[in-house]
């Protein structure tokens, strides 16, 4: 893998909590909105530039990208970015729970994503790309960084464990969620060496969480190499900003489904059917968490069953199969449910393992859905070997927790 220092855009040490932001995908306008109000300095300004206008103005609105721009150079005018004066690596680590990762923040090389040495397991929407394509080009940066794993490697591991026995630039707990956030410099050339060589005898990289941002961070720098008839190939626009975790380190979280009927079935119909492909056993009224793979959590009627899927129903040989969102998608959703569709069918919704199963039975309670599927998370080492074999997760199968914190640093294209 072909990484580079860069010279990071980044807050003042005293003004990082008022800067930094959630990253803008993970809330709405409104929400981003009202976390803004009365903080001229937070980044929702630049990434989510909507809130600068009337409330109800679209996100994709011709005119907001113009906004992020213009945000962004009052910013650096104002002196609530600032470029450090020299090329530097950095070290980000993220603590929730009592666990903390070490992710290293590089500038990534396009072409490593483009010839797949950056390696997806999600598809990608092209209005999504498009939409972080244009955020890309109009500010001539990374504003929001990339999320990446890597095979863990014990020389990149004292490296920084080294680095982080010293006094951090940032550190500070988040008042929204209370994970912990802390940041280092590293400036020393010779450690930026040591680093660089490192990383180039790992043979590939993995996309954990920000798979547009990859793909739109990547196309563009692709764009302005072909818009350039003087391209050298060590241009700035040639990398883009990513967070880089050692994949022992990194934890997913489930990625549960709430479903809003029975597809006309009875709740004992609905169970009959189950019993095909699924043990199923009434656990009773307390929150029930599946305990391994291929054992599922039904949540319906009051009541929690335990589903394990029986021996026939996967292939231990087929690496997309015989993932659990595979599963549950075929013998239940499709077969039973009759949805067919996960992107599009709006008889579904998603909920991210950091809120809990509580989150699933309230939402069943309340009447606005039926039934609720938890599922076993997802294992890093079934995303590396979907990712390496070439293969494509189903929709909706990760969701790795904490998020990078967004506004703690932003990489220039020029």
């Amino acid at each position: 893998m072909k990484i580079k220092p860069f010279r990071g855009i980044r807050p003042p040490r005293e003004l990082v909590t008022k800067v930094s932001s959630r990253p803008y995908d993970v809330l709405e306008s409104e929400e981003a909105r009202e976390e803004a109000q009365g903080n001229p300095m937070s980044l929702y300004h630049i990434i989510k530039p909507e809130i600068n206008f009337a409330p109800g103005t679209d996100e994709f609105d011709p005119k907001v990208y113009p906004a992020a721009v213009e945000q962004f150079h009052l910013f650096q005018k104002n002196g609530w970015l600032k470029q450090d004066p020299k090329e530097n690596y950095y070290i980000y680590a993220q603590t929730m729970n009592g666990r903390t990762q070490y992710g290293l923040v590089v500038a990534a090389w396009v072409e490593d994503y483009m010839e797949k040495r950056i390696k997806k397991h999600e598809l990608t929407r092209r209005d999504k790309e498009e939409d972080r394509m244009k955020h890309v080009r109009v500010n001539n940066a990374n504003i929001e960084p990339v999320f990446f794993a890597y095979p863990h490697r014990d020389d990149l591991d004292a490296i920084i464990a080294k680095v982080t026995a010293t006094e951090p630039e940032y550190d500070f707990v988040s008042e929204l969620d209370g994970f912990g956030h802390t940041f280092w410099v590293i400036d020393d050339e010779a450690t930026i060496q040591q680093i660089t060589d490192i990383v180039a005898q790992i043979p590939a990289m993995y996309i954990a969480d920000g798979h547009h941002r990859s793909a739109a961070a990547a196309l563009v720098g692709n764009e302005k190499k072909l818009q350039n008839p003087n391209h050298r190939g060590d241009e700035e626009y040639n990398f883009f900003l990513a967070v880089c975790f050692p994949d022992n380190q990194l934890k997913v979280m489930d990625y549960n489904r709430v479903i809003k009927d029975l597809n006309g079935l009875t709740s004992e119909q609905f169970l009959e059917a189950l019993s095909k492909h699924f043990e199923v056993a009434d656990k009773g009224t307390a929150i029930y968490h599946p305990q391994a793979l291929h054992e599922f959590a039904l949540y319906l009627d009051g009541h929690w069953y335990q589903l394990v899927a029986k021996a026939d129903s996967y292939d231990n040989n087929d690496p997309i199969g015989v993932l659990d969102v595979s599963i549950s998608s075929k013998y239940i959703l499709d077969d039973i449910l009759g949805i067919k569709d996960l992107r599009s069918d709006k008889r579904i919704d998603f909920v991210g393992g950091i809120r809990g199963l509580e989150e699933l039975q309230r939402r069943v309670d309340s009447g606005e859905m039926r039934i609720a599927l938890a599922l076993y998370p997802v294992t890093m080492q079934q995303i590396i070997n979907i990712a390496d074999t070439g293969n494509i997760m189903p929709p909706k199968a990760t969701w790795f927790e904490p998020k990078l914190r967004s506004g703690l640093i932003i990489h220039a294209l020029e």
